[in-house]
């Protein structure tokens, strides 16, 4: 019994990966193709991914979305870390219960509703639609996602670590970016990867609050597969794919050598 389930285990998770990660090889694989029909292979070339940096429409809809993605994240992680220390240090106070619903309620709204409400929310106030309306609208459904990764991170703090530095005459403010800060600097960039992830592919809210000279790369994509996928296209997503993926590694990487760091520092301070 126990074998056969187990072979059934492996199997549903095999089933489970390839058809989730199956598309995306043979994306990956079919952007090398020399054919211009996509379905069709007709040798190793790279003369697509050449031909796509010579795509003035996708490299200004790409270099649109890096600016957004970038300068979203950076503000949400921001805000998004001051909303989560807000909520786990100060439990008491008057408007608490409204303050967490409104930092937390883009995580169930769902895209439509906030893009359409972001849409007459920057009509009612005059701002004209472009890359400033796209920026704050991301800036916006990806505060809460941060709030979320270092709001785990700070609930589990020890205090006592910020207690023992003010008892030895640390401010407030040289205890947080001494003390507090090093501990939740994985999630925080944890946050802010999660937030440029989300920005990057983003379609349905960028639609409703992108203007002229704003097109992100995923609206630019999304407009084009309307009339067809083209092997530029493929090659397009396998980039984006790269980037996420060594973005991905990276952060791995450096919270793994942090953490690694930490624990040799612990052990040096008990020995000592």
């Amino acid at each position: 019994m126990n074998a056969t389930w187990s072979r059934f285990n492996i199997t549903s998770v095999v089933l489970g990966f390839a058809f989730l990660y199956l598309p995306i090889v043979l994306l990956i694989v079919f952007s090398f193709n020399e054919s211009k029909l996509v379905t069709v292979w007709g040798g190793f070339s790279t003369k697509w991914y050449v031909s796509l940096f010579h795509n003035q429409g996708l490299m200004d809809a790409t270099w649109v979305t890096a600016r957004v993605g970038v300068i979203s994240a950076t503000v949400a992680t921001v805000l998004g870390t001051l909303a989560a220390i807000t909520l786990t240090r100060y439990t008491r106070f008057r408007g608490r219960i409204l303050f967490s619903g409104m930092v937390f309620a883009p995580l169930v709204m769902p895209e439509v509703i906030t893009g359409l409400s972001l849409l007459l929310l920057f009509v009612a106030v005059g701002l004209d639609r472009g890359f400033l309306t796209v920026t704050l609208a991301h800036i916006t459904f990806t505060m809460c996602f941060v709030a979320v990764v270092v709001q785990s991170r700070l609930v589990s703090f020890d205090r006592s670590l910020e207690e023992a530095a003010m008892d030895l005459g640390a401010p407030p403010v040289k205890t947080f970016f001494h003390i507090t800060l090093p501990v939740i600097l994985p999630a925080i960039i944890s946050g802010w990867m999660l937030a440029f992830t989300l920005s990057l592919d983003d379609l349905v809210i960028a639609s409703f609050t992108s203007g002229p000279g704003a097109t992100t790369l995923p609206m630019k994509i999304y407009s084009q597969v309307r009339l067809g996928v083209t092997p530029e296209i493929n090659a397009a997503c396998t980039i984006l794919i790269a980037v996420v993926a060594v973005g991905v590694i990276i952060a791995s990487v450096a919270n793994k050598r942090r953490e690694v760091q930490r624990q040799r520092d612990e052990q040096a301070a008990q020995r000592g």
